[in-house]
């Protein structure tokens, strides 16, 4: 009976023990999948938006659009602040580029944004 009594708050202690470690590995994983997420949403919407600028007869700033048009479908129109379309080389054939730049925010109470920069490429398409 006396051993009992010299343990009696152990488990709340070894909770917080455990809960210190366990909370910030879970909130980094979290960042991590929703860092990806966001990169692989960008790289998207910017080669869907290349794709349609490069088609005939289409502005380049029709592509931007449709970017910023998939972005805000998918994320937040936050992440579509920043995009440009831009006439590039693709391969050596002339084609479009479309960069978009994005900071997804942190998880937590602390820490930097992570700074993305997505980018997508088309041929362009002959009249």
């Amino acid at each position: 009976m006396l051993r009992r009594g010299r343990e009696r708050g152990a488990a709340v202690v070894d909770f917080v023990l455990v809960l210190v470690v366990v909370v910030p590995l879970f909130l980094g994983v979290l960042q991590v999948a929703l860092v990806l997420h966001v990169r692989n949403t960008l790289t998207s919407a910017a080669s869907e938006g290349a794709r349609y600028a490069a088609t005939a007869d289409r502005p380049l700033e029709e592509g931007a659009a449709r970017t910023r048009q998939q972005i805000e479908g998918a994320l937040a129109s936050r992440f579509a602040q920043d995009v440009t379309v831009t006439p590039s080389q693709v391969g050596g054939a002339p084609g479009v580029e479309v960069r978009v730049v994005a900071v997804v925010p942190p998880l937590g109470l602390w820490g930097p944004g992570v700074r993305l920069v997505a980018t997508g490429h088309a041929i362009e398409e002959a009249p």
